[in-house]
């Protein structure tokens, strides 16, 4: 079983973030710029929330709130899951199925690392499933 840290080796390091008083419009429009589905809020070095697309969808869209207008941190999520550099990817995978949601922030005290995805977490799993599907064929035919 794969490691948050290996998983994160194999992402680039950059860690995509916004303040927790900009606009929600600035954090849609670079959710859209980067391709990415959720913004971790920090105020410098300091996680304090995560949005995501479902963050917007249910607390602008759905109120009838004004994205220019209405700061990040009135709609982020600031009890965020976290996960360590250490936890498998099993443990990931049970976080974001029970919590339902899709993205972990990755912190090593209060420092942050990165960010998972579920598609992070499909990915690693596929492949472990493909090594182990390859390993018993191997088996079979020796």
């Amino acid at each position: 079983m794969r490691t948050v840290r290996q998983l994160l080796e194999a992402k680039p390091a950059e860690i995509i973030a916004i303040g927790p008083d900009a606009p929600v419009y600035d954090a849609i429009r670079l959710m859209a710029e980067r391709s990415i589905g959720a913004l971790l809020v920090m105020e410098g070095p300091r996680l304090v929330g995560i949005l995501s697309e479902r963050d917007y969808a249910r607390k602008i869209v759905l109120q009838g709130r004004a994205s220019r207008e209405t700061p990040v941190r009135d709609i982020m999520t600031a009890q965020v899951r976290t996960v360590a550099p250490g936890d498998s990817t099993e443990h990931c995978m049970q976080l974001v199925t029970d919590s339902r949601i899709r993205h972990l922030p990755v912190l090593e005290g209060d420092k942050v690392l990165g960010v998972l995805s579920i598609g992070d977490l499909v990915k690693a799993v596929i492949e472990m499933q493909r090594q182990d599907i390859d390993q018993l064929q191997r088996y079979i035919a020796s």
